[in-house]
């Protein structure tokens, strides 16, 4: 099957900001579109142009915002992949930068849903060919769930580049909120070390989880006289992250950042991200914090932009290019 050679680019309209700032990156215009509403509350999506042959690319973060659930969010979606299918598009990349229900990858009670494995089912149902994501919550959960190709984005880059530029030679210590992030806090410390041109060392906090309740308060590591860098794969209510930070600040850290890829923010996370245990909180612009307070809370914020590697590494997919070289360094 022959591929039309310019790639084609959607992005409906609750992520169409995040799309208009990838396809400037991409100096290509968003292919237009229309999504309908009907009195009853359903609604239709569909192309308006010609996808046939198309390498066709679809953009859309799966949170929910005030205005859209998620779950109306990836109900667009999939219709929206499926009249693309319908149309004989040549082939269907999925870019979702906020990949919802990520977080339920496994069971850990009895009978319990694994969410990720249904989402990918949904997904390669409607006829996606690959799916391309930001930082999902368990990167082996994400790839042995959908048998469709899966591209893992990492924002490591973007983090240590702030932060190498921001703390310059101040000492710093990266901290994974718990043992389960450990792994993601290495390659982070890996990636800032690269960065910063000098050995960052690590620690981790010890937390449980059981039924909704968190306990855990020992800090393992050396955080006494640093700026502890808190890492994390994303921020709903802002708890894990509070704590942690007063444990490292306890133990005697200078000063704590905290960086997460998702900033999904809860209601609850505005009373959370007041504390002074928090000097700054650093995320990506794959979710819009709309649910922060215009205070103390936006102060504190700093967002990256995501949007140019989501750019490069749709260029590369087209292209037939490898996405390990975007996200090594340098």
């Amino acid at each position: 099957m022959m591929i039309n050679k310019e790639p084609c680019l959607f992005a409906l309209e609750a992520s169409r900001d995040f799309g208009e700032r990838v396809a400037d990156h991409l100096k290509l215009a968003l292919s237009p579109h229309e999504e309908r509403e009907f009195e009853d509350g359903e609604h239709k999506t569909r192309p308006l142009v010609s996808v046939r042959e198309r390498d066709v690319f679809v953009i859309h973060s799966l949170f929910s915002d005030g205005t859209a659930t998620v779950n109306d969010k990836l109900c667009r979606l999939l219709f929206f992949i499926g009249a693309l299918r319908d149309a004989s598009a040549a082939r269907i990349t999925a870019v979702i930068p906020y990949l919802c229900y990520a977080r339920k990858e496994r069971k850990t009670q009895p009978r319990d849903p694994v969410t990720t494995r249904y989402l990918a089912s949904m997904l390669e149902a409607v006829g996606t060919d690959r799916v391309l994501a930001l930082d999902v919550h368990n990167v082996a959960a994400f790839q042995n769930a959908f048998r469709c190709r899966t591209d893992h984005l990492e924002a490591n880059k973007l983090f240590a580049h702030y932060f190498a530029a921001t703390l310059e030679q101040q000492e710093m210590i990266v901290v994974s909120p718990d043992i389960g992030g450990v792994k993601r806090a290495e390659q982070f410390r890996n990636m800032l070390s690269q960065c910063a041109s000098r050995e960052i060392p690590t620690a981790f906090m010890e937390k449980h989880r059981s039924r909704g309740v968190v306990s855990g308060a020992a800090v393992v590591g050396p955080v006494a006289g640093k700026i502890a860098i808190i890492i994390d794969d994303l921020i709903s209510t802002g708890t894990t992250l509070l704590r942690t930070a007063e444990a490292c600040l306890h133990r005697g850290a200078t000063k704590v950042f905290a960086a997460a890829s998702h900033g999904v923010f809860t209601e609850r996370a505005n009373d959370v991200l007041r504390s002074d245990a928090l000097e700054r909180v650093i995320v990506t612009d794959t979710v819009a914090p709309v649910r922060l307070q215009p205070d103390r809370v936006r102060d504190k914020l700093v967002v990256l932009q995501a949007a140019p590697l989501f750019a490069d590494a749709i260029q590369s997919v087209h292209d037939g290019g490898s996405i390990v070289e975007l996200l090594e360094w340098p």
